[in-house]
């Protein structure tokens, strides 16, 4: 029996806290812009070794997950498909640098965050850094 589905693809972000700041990366392919690292979820892996593996990649350091942030799943947060990113919170030593998907990866401030931003990552940095100050996560 063939049926066809059509899923939201599962993608992983990862705010990564480094030297009082966090890591954006200027993405080199379409969406234009700057994100938090992050991509698509391999096929049998979890989604918490997706985001150490993107990490990896995109800006050359090694991370340490120390919780899941929140989900998020409006269906045009991704103008190119239907995506859900589950958004981890991590930290790191070290300088990163853009590689693969990355142009460029440097350490931002919640007063000096680049634009444009791709994505709903500005949407998603607001609701962290109001965590940050509050403890409040995003209501679903």
């Amino acid at each position: 029996m063939a049926e066809n589905f059509r899923n939201p693809l599962p993608t992983v972000d990862i705010i990564i806290e480094i030297d009082g700041g966090i890591v954006l990366i200027e993405r080199k392919n379409p969406p234009p812009g700057w994100a938090m690292p992050g991509g698509f979820v391999d096929y049998g892996e979890s989604m918490e070794r997706a985001a150490v593996r993107e990490a990896k990649e995109e800006t050359c350091l090694d991370v340490h997950l120390t919780e899941q942030f929140y989900t998020y799943s409006n269906p045009k947060r991704d103008p190119r498909h239907h995506t859900l990113a589950v958004v981890f919170i991590a930290t790191a030593q070290g300088t990163p640098r853009g590689a693969d998907d990355a142009r460029v990866a440097r350490i931002f401030s919640e007063n000096n965050l680049p634009m444009p931003m791709a994505f709903d990552h500005a949407a998603i940095l607001r609701d962290y850094f109001h965590f940050k100050k509050t403890g409040q996560r995003p209501k679903p």
